[in-house]
């Protein structure tokens, strides 16, 4: 089991953490239960990108939030968008439903994957839904990448928060013993 952190993305980088999604296997396939809030309500296009990494990218001259991810996971080289139970590429999740109050809680399930498969890559939400075709949108019109995390229990945008926060606050604490010498 792993417990992957979300964090929200933007062209400007990896933001706040704004939940978590568990990804363990089943009989029936890689079940994803997600814990995420802060998200726009309505489906949202949910996928397992190539690369553990969710850094922002430069791509015609803009950033790309989170694409340092990559396209969406496909080993076969099929190329196809076509969803989590046709012979497309592996990537395609079902839709995430994320509610009213902008919190996502229901689980999904990926028939063609493990977690094997998918340790260490990418796990992104995309701002519009997915009709798992190219067409009229390419990839299935899911859009921008606005939240994601890296399929990992030890995050490594979670590890750099800390450090930040613990840093900060060493330095407060040595301004204050210092302020207390004197």
């Amino acid at each position: 089991m792993i417990r992957a952190a979300i964090h929200r993305l933007s062209p400007d980088g990896v933001g706040r953490k704004i939940g978590y999604v568990t990804l363990y296997d089943t009989p029936d396939g890689l079940r994803l239960d997600p814990e995420v809030s802060g998200l726009p309500s309505g489906y949202r296009g949910f996928h397992i990108h190539e690369f553990g990494n969710i850094e922002p990218k430069p791509k015609g001259g803009k950033m790309v939030a989170g694409g340092m991810a990559g396209q969406h996971y496909d080993p076969a080289k099929t190329g196809l968008h076509l969803g989590p139970y046709d012979n497309g590429h592996l990537g395609d999740l079902p839709r995430l439903y994320v509610k009213p109050d902008g919190t996502a809680t229901t689980p999904v399930v990926a028939p063609r994957l493990t977690l094997e498969e998918v340790k260490g890559r990418a796990l992104i939400i995309h701002s519009g839904g997915d009709n798992y075709s190219d067409f009229p949108v390419v990839n299935g019109g899911g859009k921008s990448r606005i939240a994601g995390g890296v399929i990992t229990n030890d995050c490594p945008y979670c590890r750099t928060a800390t450090i930040k926060k613990l840093s900060v606050l060493t330095l407060a604490g040595l301004g204050l013993y210092m302020g207390l010498k004197k």
